[in-house]
């Protein structure tokens, strides 16, 4: 490929992506070694991976590659550039040295249509650094997040019909409908042979079943009160939080206030994201808790017969999306957790992959979502316990922009220009605000990554400024500090970083986790909030009490912690930048994710669906008379 022609100013990202002519998959495909049975072309620039390209793989003596792991400082409402520095230092490394041509890949999340239409845009990385094509990227790509939102919703109508089901029928006609009769022998599913098992009836014939038998069978008596699986869209919703199903005049007295979740909360999409396998991924969607039963015992998604069903709707989206960037390098896209209601990470079967397929000498770089204190943090002690792999290097993402913020300036809102302070030098604000990344790369090490700081660049920013930050991060522990221009000029812009990398990744990883699982439920909350947060006391509201009973009572208490916090600052308090100490946390709720792994503590008022703002992106989001989008960032 030609190399890539920038220019000065830099133009808009849609322009940028325009500007080049993307490879056809199939190429990009086959430059990494792929064979043909191995992929599954979606248009010229766009293929589905199958899981077989790291099953052939998964024995070969060629070794994986580097895993190298993009984080960021505590951001300002307009991001501070961390997936256009996944992008850029993929590029630098793919694309700029020969000896690592094909041997490099980028791993990212698909992007939500709820900030894509709400508040910050895509998320195909800027500039000159750029997944492309950025709208097919931006928009539905292969439909994962659809297939997402269907086996979601799916389940809960699964578990207010039961609901509905039960209050309807005795325990004999419940249990013919749903063990039927057929030719003389009853019709057995898989789910329901799995529930039999469950129950200790799989071995005793289905004619010697007794009432108490039927009524073990189909009965699963969820208490209402106690659901907890919500529906779920793509789009940021703020009137969907609350509401009550059950209104029509069929479902009389059969209503319960519940809400909607955006669909890259939903528990799905962090079993996609943390799964293994076609295998493991049938038994985590099973293991899916929804509710308990009037006796306090939990009731999962196969206890309602659905796992099967959510399975079969998700047999594609398992499968990571093959893409490129603007300079042709390899990227995997699969999964889109939020970071602060969700883990915030892509797939482990993405990183499977991408790490067989670079071989020994490679790299791979992925992306944790928002600052080191929710993104990097549940990628050290949630990705990485199920995935079992070691990153060998952590690069942090800052800017001048969100230090001086951090360090006292003005409000940073999105859609209202910059104040002055932004704008012009300011050591002072600068310094102080690099109290909040030396502490972002104090947590980093604790984890025993070595850190490399990438300062990406803007017009504004001055060399004093930039020195102050250099000579804070070197202070912190930092193993290097490079000043990065990807943006505006690709993949050769962060050539240092480049190098940065590398030299890290030479050296030896000592990665640990923070806590131990066999911790208490209370423990682990604070090992994260006294370690990482530098909180001094948590309050736990009267609800996250009881769930913390009830979940040790369960037997979920051994799983990691995944803290739904506000991604504004190291508290659950958004207006409390810099590095706050002293502070108190409130847990307000717990909620299960059995299934994906995880217990996730909600931190203050933390809504799971967001909202629009005055001006949302989709003002300028149009079409022109030859069908080219337009407007998209």
């Amino acid at each position: 490929m030609a190399p890539l022609t920038t220019r000065f100013p830099v133009p808009s990202d849609i322009e940028c992506a325009h500007s080049v002519t993307p490879v056809n998959i199939g190429t990009i495909a086959k430059g990494l070694g792929l064979d043909e049975e191995e992929f599954d072309c979606y248009g010229k620039c766009k293929a589905k991976v199958k899981l077989s390209a790291y099953q052939n793989r998964s024995g070969d003596a060629s070794g994986t590659g580097k895993y190298v792991v993009v984080t960021g400082i505590t951001p300002t409402p307009l991001g501070e550039g961390k997936s256009t520095t996944t992008v850029g230092l993929a590029q630098a490394l793919g694309a700029h040295f020969p000896e690592l041509e094909n041997k490099v890949v980028a791993c990212v999340r698909q992007p939500s249509q709820g900030p894509t239409f709400g508040i910050k845009g895509g998320a195909a990385g800027g500039g000159y650094s750029q997944v492309i094509p950025m709208e097919e990227f931006n928009l539905h790509m292969t439909g994962d997040i659809h297939a997402i939102t269907a086996a979601n919703n799916l389940l809960a109508a699964a578990i207010d019909t039961r609901i509905f089901h039960e209050s309807t029928q005795k325990d004999e006609a419940l249990f013919n409908r749903l063990v039927p009769l057929k030719k003389g022998e009853r019709v057995l599913s898989r789910t329901m042979r799995l529930r039999l098992e469950k129950l200790g009836l799989g071995d005793k014939p289905i004619e010697e079943f007794t009432q108490a038998d039927m009524a073990r069978v189909a009965r699963l008596n969820i208490d209402k009160a106690t659901v907890t699986w919500r529906r779920v869209l793509d789009t940021n919703d703020r009137f969907l939080r609350a509401l009550t199903v059950g209104q029509g005049p069929a479902e009389k007295g059969y209503n319960r206030e519940t809400g909607f979740d955006i669909t890259v909360a939903s528990e799905i999409m962090a079993v996609l994201a943390l799964t293994t396998s076609l295998g493991d991924m049938r038994e985590r969607l099973g293991r899916m808790v929804v509710a308990s039963d009037l006796d306090g015992n939990a009731v999962t998604a196969e206890d309602l017969n659905v796992a099967g069903a959510l399975t079969v709707l998700m047999k594609d989206a398992i499968e990571p999306t093959l893409m490129q960037t603007l300079e042709a390098t390899p990227v995997l896209v699969h999964a889109g957790p939020f970071a602060n209601i969700a883990h915030g990470n892509s797939s482990i079967v993405a990183d499977q992959i991408a790490l067989r397929l670079v071989g020994e000498g490679g790299y791979v770089i992925t992306e944790a979502g928002f600052g080191a204190d929710i993104g990097f943090e549940k990628f050290c002690n949630i990705k990485c316990r199920y995935s079992e792999y070691k990153p060998d290097c952590a690069v942090i993402v800052a800017t001048v922009r969100a230090l001086k913020m951090h360090g006292g300036g003005p409000e940073v809102v999105a859609g209202r220009p910059l104040a002055d302070e932004y704008l012009s030098e300011n050591v002072e604000l600068v310094r102080r605000g690099c109290s909040n990344l030396v502490r972002h790369i104090e947590n980093i090490k604790k984890f025993g990554i070595p850190v490399v700081v990438a300062l990406n660049a803007f017009a504004s920013d001055t060399q004093a400024e930039q020195d102050a930050i250099k000579a804070a991060s070197l202070e912190a522990g930092a193993f290097e500090v490079q000043v990065s221009s990807h943006h505006a000029h690709g993949g050769k812009g962060a050539l240092d970083l480049a190098e940065a990398v590398r030299r890290a990744c030479s050296g030896a990883s000592r990665f640990d986790f923070l806590y131990p699982l066999d911790l208490p439920i209370k423990d682990k909350i604070w090992a994260i909030a006294k370690e990482i947060y530098r909180a001094s006391d948590i309050k736990y509201s009267e609800e996250a009490e009881k769930k913390i009973e009830l979940y040790t009572k369960q037997g979920f208490d051994k799983l990691p912690m995944c803290m739904a916090k506000t991604q504004y600052s190291f508290s659950d308090d958004p207006k409390l930048k810099g590095a706050p100490t002293d502070f108190v946390i409130s847990v307000d709720d717990i909620r299960a994710s059995v299934g994906a792994g995880f217990l996730f503590p909600i931190l203050g008022k933390m809504p799971t669906i967001p909202g629009l703002p005055t001006r949302p992106c989709f003002f300028d989001i149009d079409i022109d008379e030859d069908g080219n989008i337009i407007g998209l960032m």
